[in-house]
């Protein structure tokens, strides 16, 4: 018995429409196996420009080619694939890629002859963190955290390279201080030793007049300026970082002097309200 004419046309249809899905596979396969190796061979590229990467040699390095490369790569690719059964391949690119960055910025800083290094990966690892933090990616999220802590790092070399101790003789002072404390001296008696006296603290003391505290407070600024890229523009969150250190310095040592010379009224010859004022003056005057 034949089947009703309804159902054979329906069964004609499914045929035809099975074989033009293997035709449409037939003539697809093939664009779809060159599309994915070009796709990898453009992804292998960008990982081979990181590596080729020699940073620029103008007198500030600024943000690596590589890096604004792959800042303007991501952002196109998440509007592409975001949502897609590719993303799994992009993700994994992405981690290659920030493995690359993360072990060719500070091979670049050390070999730049103007930038310090401190600030190629300070500047570099920020730019790739606040990145990161836009976009928003689960699977990069410890190379979100990893950028974070090497710019904090660079960031703290940094300061503790340059800012220093501009206090340096009174912190020499106490350090002899400290170590006569180290070797049974009592706090309180410090100043009948005859190099701890407190004239001796007094002279150190003069040496540091907040005028000259700001003079060399605004060549410091002068310098880190000149470091620094405009484009990533961290000068005031430098400026902010080595304002604390200083204020921190300044404790230390106000602690000291109480400590040992209590009942002296000995103090610095400015306080923290000058500091403060000093930082926000010089910040506003360049």
């Amino acid at each position: 018995m034949q089947a009703p004419f309804s159902a054979r046309v329906s069964a004609l249809s499914s045929f035809k429409s099975k074989g033009r899905t293997i035709d449409l596979c037939k003539s697809f396969g093939p664009v779809l196996v060159q599309v994915k190796r070009t796709y990898d061979r453009f992804m292998q590229n960008q990982l081979q420009s990181i590596h080729d990467c020699r940073g620029s040699r103008k007198s500030k390095c600024g943000i690596l080619p590589f890096v604004s490369n792959f800042e303007v790569f991501s952002r196109t690719a998440e509007q592409i694939f975001k949502d897609t059964s590719r993303r799994a391949d992009l993700d994994k690119w992405y981690v290659r890629l920030l493995s690359a960055m993360f072990e060719a910025i500070p091979t670049i800083a050390s070999d730049h002859p103007k930038t310090p290094p401190e600030v190629v990966k300070m500047e570099n690892f920020h730019h790739l963190f606040d990145l990161l933090s836009q976009l928003k990616i689960v699977v990069l999220d410890s190379q979100r955290k990893e950028a974070k802590q090497k710019y904090n790092e660079s960031l703290k070399a940094y300061v503790t390279r340059y800012f220093g101790r501009p206090l340096e003789k009174l912190n020499l002072f106490f350090e002899g201080v400290q170590a006569k404390v180290g070797q049974g001296v009592k706090e309180s008696e410090i100043s009948y030793q005859m190099a701890f006296s407190k004239q001796e603290l007094r002279k150190v003391i003069k040496e540091y007049p907040g005028k000259e505290v700001k003079r060399g407070l605004d060549h410091l600024y002068k310098k880190v300026e000149k470091h620094l890229s405009e484009e990533e523009n961290l000068l005031q969150v430098v400026w902010r970082a080595m304002q604390e250190e200083f204020i921190q310095q300044y404790k230390y040592i106000e602690d000291l002097i109480q400590r040992c010379y209590p009942g002296a009224m000995i103090s610095l010859e400015f306080s923290i309200e000058d500091i403060l004022q000093f930082f926000s003056e010089i910040a506003r005057s360049h």
